[in-house]
């Protein structure tokens, strides 16, 4: 039996798992394999998105082996599709017990993965779901990798165009495998970083690393607030990272990428969605060339506020389009299956399937 080791940069408490070890960890643990097998490896992995088992140009006990070294991160717990099809949310069971969730949302024009970076979020954001969870650990490189492997497939014959770093968790709060994640997605399955979203509620030295990166991926604050006495009540991080210092490394990345800044803001009835704060929103978004995405706040079981209703999501961008900000109304998709924003929190909630016959 051919046995393959894979060590290098991973805990000692954790597995290494599939998609954790690079190209070139992988490589030197192919001891006495011919080179030509890392490629087919790799590929298989990356390019073609099949399980280790099932390369067949590999020898069967070089299979076996490999398997056995590097298991898969995620055991699917169960699948919630909505009712017309377009969004599915998974949960997934990781080694040691821990959910999360990936969520796939198909569009006209494109197939995009929301995927999770942290079991939880210690953000402690109210309105979200996420956020009064908790916080339990932080996710492998591997584990936030095999999310759009695993969506890639289920998703065949539609490509997967873009993906989102907005599920589970603070992607700054775990910058190194969110951004070796960002990197295996770019440069292995070839998705272009101009279609790759890293959402912050506001990490400033997280922003500041990014914006050093080569990669110009897309920045998304999750702001919900312009002035810091309503930010500190909904985005406890604003109290370390206040609007003022926060603006100032937003002005960096750009300055840096030359990207298009925007700026996700839920809409929660009677709290965030008055003129006043339309008005605060587009000073900020003139600084900084922004653009808005209106979310109208989803359900979740521990925020008893509700969104704000389309007539008032109608009349807050209208403010914001008067002052001469471009705001879009992003459209839930699966609210139904608690896998819209500030929804996912690693429930076993199941939405059957419509039938497909």
């Amino acid at each position: 039996m051919t046995e393959i080791q894979v060590v290098g940069r991973y805990s000692v408490d954790a597995p290494v798992l599939r998609y954790d070890p690079t190209r070139a960890e992988l490589a030197a643990h192919l001891d006495g394999q011919p080179r030509y097998r890392l490629d087919q490896i790799w590929q298989g992995l990356y390019e073609q998105g099949t399980s280790l088992e099932e390369i067949t140009n590999l020898p069967k006990a070089l299979r076996a082996a490999l398997a056995d070294a590097l298991p898969s991160a995620l055991e699917p717990e169960a699948e919630s599709v909505s009712r017309d099809g377009e969004t599915v949310k998974w949960l997934w069971r990781l080694h040691d017990g821990r959910m999360i969730e990936t969520v796939l949302m198909h569009y006209r024009e494109r197939t995009t993965v929301c995927v999770s970076t942290q079991a939880g979020c210690a953000m402690a954001c109210g309105f979200c779901a996420t956020g009064q969870s908790g916080f339990d650990r932080q996710l492998s490189v591997g584990e936030i990798v095999e999310q759009v492997i695993r969506a890639r497939v289920s998703s065949a014959p539609r490509r997967v165009s873009n993906v989102v770093f907005m599920g589970m968790g603070e992607p700054l709060a775990n910058y190194d495998r969110t951004w070796a994640a960002v990197e295996r997605l770019h440069d292995d399955m070839g998705i272009s970083a101009r279609h790759l979203t890293i959402s912050t509620v506001g990490v400033i030295p997280g922003i500041d690393r990014l914006a050093r990166e080569s990669l110009p991926v897309n920045l998304a604050v999750s702001l919900h607030a312009a002035n810091d006495t309503l930010r500190n009540q909904l985005v406890p991080i604003n109290n370390r990272y206040p609007i003022g210092q926060l603006t100032l490394a937003c002005e960096r990345y750009l300055a840096a990428k030359n990207r298009r800044l925007s700026f996700e803001w839920a809409l929660i009835d009677g709290v965030n969605d008055r003129g006043s704060d339309a008005r605060e929103l587009a000073a900020l978004c003139h600084r900084l060339r922004a653009h808005v995405n209106l979310i109208p706040l989803n359900p979740t079981p521990g925020y008893p506020t509700r969104g704000t209703p389309r007539s008032g999501v109608d009349a807050f961008r209208s403010v914001l389009e008067q002052q001469g900000v471009n705001a879009t109304v992003r459209h839930n998709r699966g609210t139904e299956i608690d896998a819209a924003c500030g929804q996912l929190r690693a429930s076993r909630q199941i939405v059957d399937e419509p039938d497909r016959r």
